[in-house]
């Protein structure tokens, strides 16, 4: 298998992955009144368009040079790559104004059930990081690699998301908003994740 291949396998590994955390998140949190487990989804439904986004440039940045290209697409990785960061600060931004204003509203705590959930969850994410982090090396794929951090950017904001809960529901009244503060936290760990991406980029 040449690498391409193996880095389209890796982002359709992705793509189908994200799509049934974001759906499984979104319900959970809805059902679950966790605030933290839906800035979760809202982050793996990013995901979901950045890793559509780093299959077309993989796609496109191994076709060959042709007249309007001269010297190939390769620039289309890195272009990709900005994208996708691009992607990850909206999430960011998005989770941490939310967050801030659910913490100054009171509301009903989190559901115990999401605790089981965002077990599972952490195990997938980080067993997807682990694959495609490993593509990624294999095929020199920046854009990839980049996938592969949103993967492990959604184990973090997932573990955040569990001790947030976890806090929640063991303190009881007055404690409703840790689940909050959790979402908040993995606000700020996707932004240093978006930093972390774009710097090889910029090269």
């Amino acid at each position: 298998m040449n690498r391409e291949e193996t880095a389209k396998k890796a982002s359709y590994f992705s793509i189908a992955g994200n799509t049934c955390l974001a759906l499984i998140k979104w319900l959970a949190g809805y059902f679950g009144n966790s605030y933290a487990l839906i800035a979760d989804a809202i982050e793996s439904t990013a995901d979901i368009f950045s890793s559509i986004l780093v299959l077309i440039g993989i796609k496109y940045s191994n076709k060959p040079a042709d007249k309007d290209h001269p010297y190939g697409h390769g620039r289309i990785e890195p272009l990709v790559t900005f994208i996708v960061v691009g992607f990850l600060i909206v999430s960011a931004t998005i989770i941490a104004y939310e967050s801030i204003q659910n913490i100054q509203t009171p509301h009903e705590g989190p559901k115990g059930f999401t605790l089981i959930v965002l077990g599972g969850i952490i195990l997938w994410k980080e067993i997807s990081y682990r694959l495609v982090i490993r593509k990624a090396t294999q095929t020199e794929s920046t854009s990839l690699r980049a996938d592969a951090w949103h993967h492990r950017s959604d184990a973090i904001t997932s573990v955040a998301a569990f001790i947030g809960i976890s806090v929640a529901l063991i303190m009881g009244d007055g404690y409703e908003s840790a689940d909050d503060w959790a979402a908040l936290f993995a606000a700020f760990i996707i932004f240093y994740n978006s930093y972390r991406i774009l710097k090889p980029a910029l090269g």
